[in-house]
């Protein structure tokens, strides 16, 4: 079969190094008959040692010509499509499970929404581990009062227990991306608190629209609008509020409701 090149539109880079994918095989540690499903699997780099240790594996895939390519390997089972058209809790109860375990090299163009589409069937989600834009992970476990905390760091931890669990270099991948990499492991909370994802949401894209200003001329005036009377201190800016806050927030504009 002709050589695949990548393309820039999906933003494709592919991993080529044997070392890094066997230590990101090792991190996310697939065992026989796990419900797993990999996006964007490209060339199969990661794919190929997966499904040898699992038996059997999902693929998403965009890429018409790989999508081709990846049809032809028995134990794969293909779906050629955007990733966020894909409705999750509906292949979980295809796949007659419960627990879906997500992996992947995520394009850096589009990462951010796919993450928050897996935010809707996190229900359906044993554990995730992502590639992604170094930069990126370091917004996902940002802690409060830091640069890099903000709108994903809320939204993200509110639902699982994160960790950067590897560093890659941009020599790992063909071609070699302009940025450094790193390897993510998201555990879904068991009880996490019960808010309105899209309140939560909406309170925090609010909160850091204008993240130099203090809140009270952002999420201050956005309280008034709905006659929040409860205590919550807008002398801040959105990054000194902690996760725990933002949801107890939105937990208590839930209950006024």
């Amino acid at each position: 079969m002709a050589q695949h090149h990548a393309r820039k539109r999906f933003g494709q880079h592919f991993l080529t190094d044997g070392a890094v994918i066997d230590q990101i095989v090792q991190a996310i540690a697939p065992l026989p008959g796990d419900a797993m499903v990999e996006i964007g699997p490209g060339l199969a780099a990661m794919t190929q040692p997966l499904v040898e240790r699992l038996g059997h594996l999902n693929v998403i895939e965009l890429d018409r010509d790989l999508a081709l390519r990846l049809r032809q390997h028995p134990q794969l089972q293909v779906t050629e499509a955007d990733v966020l058209t894909v409705d999750f809790t509906a292949l979980a109860a295809s796949l007659n499970t419960q627990q879906l375990r997500v992996v992947g090299n995520l394009p850096y163009n589009i990462s951010t929404p796919i993450l928050f589409h897996l935010l809707d069937h996190v229900a359906v989600v044993k554990d995730q581990h992502f590639m992604l834009q170094k930069e990126v992970v370091e917004r996902m476990v940002a802690a409060p009062s830091t640069a890099n905390y903000g709108r994903l760091s809320v939204m993200l931890q509110w639902r699982y227990d994160m960790e950067m669990v590897l560093l890659v270099g941009p020599q790992a991948f063909d071609p070699p991306p302009r940025v450094d990499s790193a390897v993510v492991r998201m555990t879904p909370w068991p009880q996490p608190a019960d808010v309105p994802l899209k309140l939560l949401s909406e309170l925090v894209q609010v909160a850091f629209s204008q993240r130099r200003k203090l809140l009270r001329h952002t999420l201050g005036q956005w309280l008034e609008a709905r006659a929040f009377s409860g205590v919550f201190d807008v002398k801040r800016r959105a990054e000194e509020v902690a996760v725990a806050e933002y949801v107890a927030l939105a937990q208590a504009l839930t209950s006024k409701a």
